[in-house]
């Protein structure tokens, strides 16, 4: 069965980084939820960085997050 979701979007919100605005370099998956709002409220961006912004949103007003755990990549700045 076809359910039409490419589960790479999910990997692609713990390695991407937002391309602009305050927070800039920022990982998809860790920018703040008030700001994901305001996409929300006031339009996502087209495109690729549209649905991947309306998909993290989507993931954190649900309390999804703990399903990018295990996609997330060791950082190696933690040490």
């Amino acid at each position: 069965m076809d359910t039409g979701f490419d589960p790479s979007l999910l990997q692609d919100l713990v390695n991407v980084e937002m391309p602009f605005g305050r927070y800039q370099g920022r990982l998809l998956a860790d920018l703040p939820e008030p700001y994901l709002v305001w996409f929300a409220n006031n339009g996502f961006p087209n495109g690729k960085l549209g649905t991947q912004l309306s998909l993290i949103y989507q993931i954190k007003v649900n309390g999804l997050e703990y399903l990018l755990q295990p996609l997330r990549q060791p950082n190696p700045r933690a040490d």
